[in-house]
C-alpha cells in the first residue's frame, strides 16, 4: 500500500515535479496572474486542483480502461480538448490592457471552467494515468487511489499557485500595453504548442 514512507515520498516528489513544470494549466495561470492578479485567479487555481483530483479518482476507478476499450471515445475527447485549448488561446491573445476595462467586463477562467478543463488537458491525463499505474499497488487498491488523489490535490495547489504569483509579479513590468500584448500572444502560442502531444503523439490511450 501507499503507506510505505519511501513510496509516499517518491509519489510526493512525482506530484510536485509534474504539477510545477510547464503545461497548459500553468501557462494559463501565468497569463491570468498577469492579467487579473492573484485574488481573481484563486478560483482558477482551485478548479485545477479539485478538478484534477476528481480526474485521478475517475482514472483509478476504471475510466482509463473504458477509453482503452472504446478508443473512438477518447479520440472525440482529444479533438474537443484541442478545440477548447484553441478557444482559450484566442481569449488570452485578445486580452485587453490591464487598466482599460471596466470592473466585471474582463473575467478570468472560473472554478468550474478550470475543473472541467482537466478532462480535456493532455498533460493532466498523462499525470493521472502515470500516478495510478506507478503508485497504486493492487493490495488496498481503492485506498491507494483515494490517497493518491488527495495527496495530488494537496501538492498541486501550492505548486500551480507559484505560477499565479509569478504572473502577478510581472504586472508592474507589463503595464505598457505593447509589452502586455506581446506577453499574451506568447502565452497563447505556448498554449497552442501544447496541442502537439494531444494530437500527434500516441502513448496508449493518451
Amino acid at each position: 500500500m501507499l503507506t510505505s514512507l519511501n513510496l509516499l515520498m517518491a509519489f510526493v516528489l512525482f506530484a510536485f515535479v509534474s504539477s510545477i513544470t510547464p503545461g497548459p494549466n500553468n501557462t494559463m495561470l501565468l497569463a491570468s496572474g498577469v492579467n487579473f492578479g492573484v485574488r481573481r485567479t484563486i478560483p482558477h487555481a482551485l478548479g485545477i486542483s479539485i478538478g484534477f483530483m476528481v480526474l485521478v479518482l475517475a482514472v483509478g476507478l476504471g475510466l482509463g480502461e473504458l477509453f482503452k476499450a472504446y478508443p473512438l471515445a477518447y479520440g472525440v475527447l482529444r479533438y474537443v480538448g484541442a478545440s477548447y485549448l484553441l478557444y482559450l488561446a484566442w481569449k488570452i491573445a485578445n486580452s485587453g490592457p490591464l487598466t482599460s476595462a471596466e470592473p466585471g467586463t474582463r473575467k478570468p477562467l472560473g472554478f468550474w471552467g478550470a475543473a472541467a478543463f482537466q478532462w480535456v488537458n493532455p498533460k493532466a491525463w498523462v499525470m493521472a494515468v502515470g500516478a495510478i499505474t506507478t503508485y497504486a499497488p493492487s493490495q488496498g487498491y481503492l485506498t491507494n487511489v483515494i490517497v493518491i488523489a488527495a495527496v495530488f490535490a494537496v501538492v498541486n495547489l501550492p505548486s500551480v499557485c507559484v505560477w499565479v504569483m509569478f504572473g502577478s509579479a510581472l504586472r508592474t513590468v507589463l503595464q505598457d500595453p505593447r509589452w502586455l500584448k506581446l506577453f499574451n500572444w506568447l502565452m497563447a502560442a505556448l498554449l497552442v504548442l501544447s496541442l502537439y502531444p494531444l494530437l500527434f503523439v500516441e502513448s496508449g490511450f493518451v
